[in-house]
Parts: structure tokens; sequence; C-alpha cells
């Protein structure tokens, strides 16, 4: 096993780190980001691939042989920071509440070690500096550049506030959920609200869809299989003595194993449509595909935790999170393995006063790089 240590280049990480933090950029925004990855990895010598990606940095080190992928995130999110760092975000309503950052930087890390044994590798490490993975888009986006192929795995991390730091989440299969949206209509007849039997109320009618949605978990979704259905948000009507002609309501679906996935969405669309018109109203539904679930391949995550143990740290079974995550659409082209990495932070994803401790900064570097010359040596075998 390989144990390259970014010990060194702690203060250069931590750098990078806080000044992509201060300057955040979301999703298709990336551009001063964009140029301040490049910037970083031609300073230090390290060859940038030409891809036809607007934002986002397609890198290598290495020539020839088999290929490894490393892919960082890069986008922010539309959160006010109440961290009250000294680097906290210059820019108003825009924050990296996801860790991006570090997650960026950390990977910027390993290019850096590998680029001083690009003579030693056996073969080459492409790293991926993705845009918009807030909005599920951009993993597609890398794929259609053409910035997959020829890989044979693929390996990337998310931060995980709730694991100490030197505690890395590896698991075999699913460790974070496909996450669906939705948006139900329900069209029914407005009138006066004195006389609701010459119409047809569709908020009542909404609150009996969302009411039965709740038996797909309990009744249709096995105790050891995962599913959430939330419904977030519902808007009808215009005065308090009017009833309405028309009902939204909108939310999310999360699950792990794509036939659970079929059956929970075959499932909501028969109460949708069944319950509204028990009730007199035409009720449809209208999905927003989201990524499908991280499925981790077992040879790359038992590699993984290999690499990780070498490196002294400590190895943890995660529980998978039902958040969602596009490097899902890499898994389903390449097998590989995504992990979760302690930073001690002080609050979950997407949390205003989000914030990561930045000793595992060279973790993550030292983790990545090792993989990487592990998994190359492994592919050469």
């Amino acid at each position: 096993m390989s144990t390259l240590a970014a010990e060194p280049l702690f203060e250069q990480l931590v750098a990078i780190r806080r000044q992509l933090h201060a300057h955040p950029e979301l999703s298709h925004e990336e551009v001063e980001t964009t140029a301040a990855i490049r910037g970083w990895l031609s300073e230090a010598g390290i060859r940038i691939a030409d891809y036809p990606l607007r934002t986002g940095v397609v890198a290598e080190v290495g020539r020839g042989g088999p290929i490894v992928a490393i892919r960082a995130d890069i986008d922010a999110l539309p959160v006010q920071e109440e961290t009250g760092l000294p680097f906290a975000s210059r820019i108003p309503g825009k924050m990296h509440a996801c860790g991006h950052d570090f997650h960026t930087a950390a990977v910027l890390g390993a290019a850096l070690l590998l680029k001083e044994r690009e003579a030693e590798l056996k073969g080459t490490v492409r790293f991926l500096f993705q845009p918009a993975e807030e909005k599920a888009k951009g993993a597609a986006q890398v794929i259609a550049s053409g910035a997959l192929e020829g890989v044979s795995a693929i390996f990337g991390l998310h931060n995980k506030p709730d694991l100490p730091v030197g505690t890395i989440g590896i698991k075999a299969g699913p460790l974070m959920a496909a996450a669906d949206g939705f948006i139900v209509e329900v069209k029914g007849l407005g009138t006066h609200a004195a006389v609701p039997e010459a119409g047809i109320d569709p908020i009542v009618a909404s609150a009996h869809i969302i009411t039965a949605l709740q038996s797909i978990v309990s009744r249709n979704v096995g105790a050891l299989d995962g599913a959430v259905v939330s419904v977030t948000r519902l808007n009808s009507g215009t005065a308090w003595n009017v009833i309405a002609d028309q009902a939204v309501f909108d939310g999310t679906l999360r699950t792990f194993d794509e036939k659970v996935r079929t059956k929970v969405r075959e499932r909501f669309e028969q109460i949708v449509t069944g319950v509204g018109a028990a009730l007199g109203a035409e009720a449809t539904v209208r999905w927003l595909d989201g990524p499908p679930a991280v499925v981790n391949d077992p040879v790359w995550a038992e590699q993984s935790a290999a690499t990780a143990k070498a490196l002294g740290l400590q190895v943890v079974e995660p529980t998978p999170s039902p958040a969602g995550e596009d490097f899902s659409f890499y898994l389903r082209q390449v097998p590989g393995s995504f992990f979760f990495l302690g930073t001690s932070g002080p609050q979950e994803w997407h949390h205003p006063a989000f914030d990561v401790d930045e000793r595992a900064l060279p973790i993550g570097a030292s983790f990545f790089a090792s993989l990487a010359v592990d998994a190359l040596v492994r592919l050469s075998e």
C-alpha cells in the first residue's frame, strides 16, 4: 500500500480552501473558480486536458497505462453565510455550505502529491473538477464531454461533519440515495366557500392524497429497505372565502435501491390519480428526475478501505445518507467508490453555519493520492 504524506502542503491547502470559500459561485456560474483551479494546476506544471466544458476543469498526471479518475465538485449554494469566519463568503446569499471548497482543495493536494511522483506512476490519474453538483447536472456534462472515456476506476468523497477528523466511512453497495422530486397538480372546480357542494375542493383532495402517500413507506417498502416520501410545499387559493379550482404540492422521494425506487414511484402515481379521482378531482404527477443512488463497487470499496488503513485512518462502515449526490452517474459508467471523510464539523451540510476542520485537508489529499497509486498498481497487474 502507498502512503503519500500531504502534511507539508497543509498551509497551501488551507490557503486554497479559504480563497475558494470566500468567493463561492453557484452551479453553472463557476467561472472564477474554474480560472483559479486552472491557475493552481498550471503553476504546478500539471497538464490540463482539453474537454468542452464551460466551467470545470479536467487535468492529468502521468502518461499512458490504465486511467483512474478522482472527482471534486466545485459549486456553492444559495445560502447566506453565518459562520463569522474571517474568510467567510464575500458574496451575499452565496456560500460553500456543503464543503465543496474542501473537496476541491483536497483533490488539488492529491494532484500536487502525484505530480511529484509522476515518473513512478503505473498509469494516468485524471482529475475531474466538476461543476453543478448541487443541481445534479454536472456529472452528466462531464460524461458528455468525453472526460470519462478510458477511465477504469473512479473515486470521490464527501466531507462528513459528524465523523471525527482521522475517520473515513467506506462501504460496499448503496451509500447515498436516489433523489427524485415531484410536482403534483390537483384540478378541482372553484366555487364560493359557503357553497362547497357546487364545486370540487382541490385542497381537500390534496390533503387526502398527501395523507395516503404516507402509506407508501409503511405499507409498500420492506422494513430492511430505505425510502422517504416528503411533501414540502402546498399552494392553493387566493382568498379566505373562495374555494380555488387548483392546488399544487411538491416534495421529494429518496430511495437506495433501483427496484424500490421504481415501485415507490409507481405506487405514488396510483395514489395521486386514484385518490384524486375518488374525490372528483383530476390529479397528475410531474417528476423531477434526480441522480440515482450512489452504489459503491465492492472491489474498489475494499481497496479504498485497505489504503485508508495503511495511512492509519480509522475506517468505519457509515450509515447510508438519504442525501443525493450526482457522483452516482459516474458509477453507472465506471466502477469505483465514494466515501465519507470525517471533518468534525459544527453543523450539517447546507446549514448557514457549516464549516470543516481544516486538519482533514492533508488527510483527504494523502488518501486520494495513495488510493490512485494503489489502484493503478492493481489495474496494471
